[in-house]
């Protein structure tokens, strides 16, 4: 008689898939057992994406199999995968803004009586799926009106309702703050404890180090190394993950200079027009942002680039006053702006490198006023993609498949090819690995030194801290007080992101 507790739970052996001739994964293995929290890291590109998606029967293998408590499975479909109990939550959720919570969780599969809709049951039972995920909302509620927090627990309880065995959860809390993290790891926890598994995928390391019982890692397409409870630390997974040791990964000095490079003046958001923002940016100068989710730091970069429409007050850059401000305006003055959504507002998904790289050139560039300057467009691709190290086969090949920090690089590349003046950076890390984080930093810091006036948004305390010569942290849509580089701690911005105040009053600091 089979032992089935000497069996782990899920299996996927020898996995390989190919993309018109691209490996994404080669002979890649993976051992889950029942009730654990089971990580897969690895940099952008590694493979992970792919594998999860082959456990999901969102795409087939060419070679491997997959088992299930020892026996064989086939995935060749989503609807098969939920039949055998594994459910994929994808970072990008799927829900429907303009439906119910109840409609939402039970959408394609809803309960009938007499072959008419059973409202009553729909209610009743997702309230009961609902309530196992720690959410006391009425299942009648509009998706739309739910924080993306709570949107993120609404994708669980709708996986729990197909009797999903094991969760498979794509970077769940790149959208989350701080709160809404530490509940959703409480709704893993109790999750677990029900003796469900889960699959968690991120690029947060510390999150990896609090919950996962083990590590999987992936590098370049293949195994790179596996971790157990024990041996899970930050400075193993990062060795395992790029192959090398990254001993100052946060190292940086500062460049800035005298010269007020980008100046705002009692500057009134739609979104918070209550309030008036005042700041200025040097020369050589990085000045991050830092604030909870929904305190008002996209909506400022917004206004400052001219997407939304200021209500009032004034932008300078290099002494020039703006007038008529909006995206035309703000590109002529020599400001970039690299927006937190890459997919949907930095890139065309459908073209390649060097036409998402010669985008924002097209008018400065244009050959009689007409037509475009194909020769200097491909200079440009050539110069950024090497510069940039952007890993692509060619520079026609859609930027789609390229990973998402490669996909950050052509959209900072393109904005590069502008010469900047001022560089607006909204969450320029979401998503990519710690070895793209890197270079990205890399790149930051050459700019600062070339004199560029850098203003970041960042959900990430340590990113803050470390990259900022000055910290700004926002509450509910004003600036709540300024950090210098010696005072920034993350109890120091967690204070003024909660409303407490400054220690000291933000008067504009002279150079020592």
């Amino acid at each position: 008689m089979t032992d089935h507790s000497a069996i782990p739970f899920l299996q996927a052996r020898g996995l390989t898939k190919r993309f018109s001739g691209v490996t994404a994964l080669d002979n890649v293995s993976l051992s889950v057992e029942r009730g654990e929290v089971h990580a897969v890291i690895g940099e952008n590109g590694a493979g992970k994406s792919t594998l999860m998606k082959i456990l999901a029967g969102v795409q087939q293998q060419d070679n491997g199999e997959i088992l299930l408590d020892g026996a064989p499975v086939k995935l060749n479909g989503v609807n098969q995968a939920l039949n055998q109990g594994i459910a994929l939550i994808h970072q990008e959720l799927n829900l429907a803004d303009n439906l119910e919570v109840g409609a939402n969780i039970f959408l394609g599969r809803e309960p009938k009586t007499c072959g008419f809709l059973n409202s009553k049951r729909i209610h009743r039972e997702a309230s009961q799926f609902l309530s196992m995920v720690g959410l006391e909302i009425n299942p009648r509620t509009l998706v739309g009106s739910l924080t993306i927090g709570v949107q993120q627990m609404v994708e669980i309880a709708k996986a729990l309702s197909v009797n999903a065995r094991i969760l498979i959860m794509d970077e769940p809390t790149s959208s989350l703050s701080q709160t809404e993290t530490e509940e959703l790891f409480r709704v893993i926890a109790n999750l677990k404890a029900q003796g469900v598994t889960i699959i968690y995928i991120s690029h947060r390391l510390f999150e990896i180090e609090t919950i996962a019982d083990r590590v999987t890692i992936l590098r370049d397409g293949k195994n790179a190394g596996r971790l157990s409870k024990d041996e899970i630390s930050h400075d193993a997974m990062v060795e395992a993950m790029v192959g090398r040791d990254i001993s100052k990964f946060y190292a940086r000095k500062s460049y800035a200079k005298n010269t007020a490079q980008l100046e705002v003046k009692s500057l009134r958001t739609q979104s918070w027009p209550q309030h008036t923002i005042d700041l200025e940016v040097r020369a050589g100068e990085m000045v991050g942002i830092a604030g909870l989710v929904g305190a008002g730091r996209t909506e400022l970069l917004r206004a400052i680039f001219g997407i939304d429409k200021a209500l009032s007050g004034s932008i300078t850059v290099s002494g020039q006053k703006l007038t008529n401000l909006n995206c035309r305006t703000a590109i002529n003055a020599g400001i970039a702006m690299v927006p937190e959504d890459r997919k949907n507002e930095g890139l065309i998904l459908e073209t390649g490198t060097r036409n998402n790289i010669g985008l924002p050139g097209l008018d400065r560039h244009r050959k009689a006023w007409l037509f475009a300057n194909s020769g200097h467009e491909k200079a440009d691709s050539e110069r950024f993609t090497r510069e940039m190290r952007i890993k692509t086969s060619n520079d026609s090949q859609q930027v789609r498949y390229l990973s998402g920090g490669n996909q950050q690089k052509v959209v900072i590349g393109k904005w590069l090819s502008m010469n900047p003046t001022v560089l607006l950076l909204d969450e320029p890390t979401r998503g990519v690995d710690i070895g793209a984080k890197q270079e990205i930093y890399r790149l930051m810091e050459e700019l600062a030194a070339q004199g560029v006036a850098i203003l970041f948004v960042s959900s990430e305390m340590e990113e803050v801290i470390s990259m900022s010569d000055r910290v700004l942290v926002m509450h509910e849509g004003r600036i709540a007080g300024e950090l210098s580089r010696n005072d920034a701690s993350e109890e120091a911005i967690m204070h003024l992101a909660t409303g407490g105040r400054a220690a000291h009053p933000t008067e504009p600091k002279e150079d020592q």
